[in-house]
């Protein structure tokens, strides 16, 4: 069996609501060449494939990919962290009924992940509960920053406490907006920004203490993890030599690398060994990041050709890890 736990959607009845209403919504669809674009006010273009809205057409995608089960969440633009308490939880449950819904069309294939109306963490944990409540969701999707703000940051503690006590896995992903110095051009904004904002992100989640205070805690980290895993090293010597570092948590941070898991979305097999052998086939999942542009059209392909994978490793990283996160078994090969 094969999970893929990073898939994008952006559900019908959100799509009707902002043709609706595209001033509430800061978004509005357009037609270029005679296909769909959604426009957000905050600089986001991007086709809007049928993938993103009809489930047959991401069991088509799915199946040409040899996926078998999808974990959907919706895709970034849709996190509306800009919005006022109000908004923000209205739209935040009209994303996850709308993710509901696609699920429910296809059980057998299809698992659901929400969004949380973050920057207000109250509201937060209110639709966190309710998704475990009504759905029985498993995992929630949250940007690696809010707003600018860090999702370490002391205030969102009650979002990720209750996550880890309701037993949700939080899948973090980059939630970039506007552009950093030097990454103006070539599309760096997404070849370096997000595996970059990732990066950040787990940097303060072990520095800051996070991963110590909420042992319990389980975070699935798109791309790869960014580049941590590769500076791995240059953390713990950092840790070693440097107060600041040592602040809130004197643990390991190469262990507290080893306590997050991992999507499979580096394209490059060497990668992805270095990154089994680093922290454990039992940590990494397969990714794909469909249907955006940087996603891995050929996931299977890519982790046959990881040098020297066993079958074990294989299990693990297409079925295994999954299965555990979502709570559907053990995921072993007995």
């Amino acid at each position: 069996m094969r999970i893929d736990m990073h898939s994008h959607v952006i559900p019908k009845r959100v799509v009707d609501a902002i043709t609706r209403d595209a001033g509430t919504y800061a978004a509005r669809l357009k037609l270029a060449e005679g296909h769909p674009l959604m426009a957000h006010d905050q600089g986001y273009v991007y086709p809007l494939f049928p993938e993103f809205v009809d489930p047959l057409a991401k069991l088509d995608s799915m199946d040409r990919k040899g996926i078998d089960i999808s974990v959907i969440s919706p895709a970034p633009p849709m996190f509306y962290y800009w919005a006022d308490a109000d908004l923000g939880l209205r739209i935040s449950a009209m994303v996850n009924d709308g993710v509901a819904d696609m699920v429910a069309s296809h059980p057998a294939r299809l698992r659901g992940m929400a969004t949380l109306p973050m920057q207000h963490p109250d509201a937060a944990v209110a639709e966190l509960e309710r998704v475990v409540r009504e759905y029985g969701f498993k995992a929630v999707e949250i940007g690696t920053t809010i707003e600018g703000e860090q999702l370490a940051d002391p205030r969102f503690r009650v979002v990720l406490k209750r996550a880890s006590e309701l037993g949700v896995f939080v899948f973090a992903h980059p939630y970039y907006i506007g552009s950093k110095a030097g990454l103006e051009n070539y599309y760096l904004t997404n070849l370096i920004g997000n595996p970059l904002d990732t990066t950040t992100c787990v940097a303060n989640l072990i520095f800051g203490g996070v991963m110590d205070e909420l042992p319990g805690l389980k975070i699935l980290l798109a791309h790869g993890g960014g580049f941590a895993p590769y500076q791995i090293g240059r953390l713990v010597h950092g840790h070693k030599v440097r107060q600041e570092a040592r602040v809130h948590t004197h643990s390991d941070p190469k262990a507290l690398l080893r306590r997050f898991y991992f999507d499979s979305l580096v394209f490059e097999p060497a990668a992805l060994r270095y990154l089994i052998d680093l922290v454990g086939a039992d940590h990494i999942a397969i990714g794909t990041d469909a249907p955006f542009d940087m996603c891995d059209a050929r996931p299977v392909e890519t982790l046959e050709h990881v040098p020297h994978i066993s079958h074990a490793e294989q299990h693990e990283v297409c079925c295994g890890t999954a299965l555990r996160l979502l709570g559907e078994g053990s995921g072993s090969l007995a």
